[in-house]
């Protein structure tokens, strides 16, 4: 039997509520780390938090293909990891493993076949980067980015990203610029982020929501208008956006962070004016969920590796220390406390 830390769900915030790091409890457990056929025991390095999160601490998700936390029961989420004993032929001793579903505990028994052996120079040696720019945020704003925003180099185009500083805006952004768009603007939460964009990313300009008057900032730094708009946000800075969109342009729907705490449909529904706005100006705005795009992944995968090996892509995290801090850690997320991928260090 082995000493073991989990975080369990203790309580959700309502519909309506704003999560808070009481919602989450660390229970000190022993359990087996004896091993049936197929299993493998590991080790946890690194945990994410992320705003879809948000959705699973409610009763309905909302969303066909996420399912609640259930009440008492261990969390889960991403997560990397070191296979420490295995019985499972695909996966020895020694490897580095990911996983969607990992449990939010320092030790864990697991089914090998739901887990995914990660190659550490593919991550440059920082494996926490699985988790961000090299794991599903990264895949989402890249795949984001070629599907849905229709970039084409040498057109002049005007990007805008929502939540720009966080971890999938910051390198939706940077592919914005990679791929052809002549400027790339981001919306974020405060002067130190807008600041970041602007000498880490190469972004063109920042644009700090909590300051001033959004429309007047983005005439300001999108003159020709809006070509592309990654939206990760939603609410009030969206209507803002879609209002300086060009005919013809494309909105990228990833997230809607802003209404995750109100009992609303995913997507939530439009005002009408903005509404009016995509119809009269022929805007596209779909849904965009990158698990319908599997097939797509280990390419871009490798595409996002190159980028940040050779420095095209600038990865920016905030590190957690300690799996107590989980919950702390998810709600700083939620408000905007991090700069790039919020992520946790559970051990060495």
């Amino acid at each position: 039997m082995l000493n073991v830390k989990k975080v369990v769900l203790r309580s959700r915030p309502g519909k309506n509520g704003i999560p808070i790091p009481e919602n989450f409890r660390v229970d000190d457990v022993l359990e087996s780390s004896e091993l049936k056929e197929g299993q493998v025991f590991v080790r946890t390095l690194f945990l994410s938090v992320d705003p879809y999160m948000r959705c699973r601490m409610n009763d309905d998700t909302g969303a066909e293909y996420l399912l609640p936390w259930r009440l008492e029961d261990c969390v889960d989420g991403g997560g990397v990891g070191l296979v420490e004993a295995s019985k499972n032929q695909a996966l020895s001793v020694g490897a580095v493993v990911t996983s969607f579903n990992w449990p939010w505990q320092t030790y864990s028994v697991m089914d090998g076949s739901l887990l995914q052996e990660v190659d550490p120079e593919m991550a440059d040696g920082h494996l926490s980067y699985v988790l961000g720019a090299l794991g599903m945020p990264g895949i989402t704003a890249l795949l984001g980015v070629r599907e849905k925003g229709h970039v084409t180099p040498g057109s002049h185009q005007t990007m805008v990203i929502s939540g720009a500083a966080g971890a999938c805006g910051s390198i939706a952004g940077q592919i914005g610029r990679l791929d052809g768009c002549e400027r790339v603007v981001g919306i974020c939460g405060s002067d130190q982020k807008c600041q970041t964009l602007i000498t880490e990313l190469g972004f063109t300009a920042g644009i700090n929501y909590k300051k001033g008057d959004i429309s007047s900032a983005l005439r300001e730094h999108c003159p020709a208008g809006i070509d592309v708009y990654f939206d990760n946000v939603g609410g009030a800075i969206s209507d803002a956006v879609i209002a300086q969109m060009n005919p013809g342009g494309h909105v990228i729907l990833c997230g809607q962070i802003s209404q995750y705490n109100k009992d609303l449909p995913y997507p939530p529904p439009l005002r009408e004016e903005t509404q009016e706005t995509l119809h009269r100006k022929n805007i596209t705005r779909e849904r965009f969920v990158v698990l319908n795009y599997m097939e797509k992944h280990a390419e871009g995968l490798t595409q996002l590796s190159h980028w940040v090996k050779t420095g095209q892509i600038k990865v920016l995290e905030t590190v957690v220390n300690g799996i107590e801090n989980m919950g702390e850690a998810f709600c700083s997320m939620m408000t905007g406390g991090n700069i790039g991928k919020q992520v946790v260090k559970i051990s060495d």
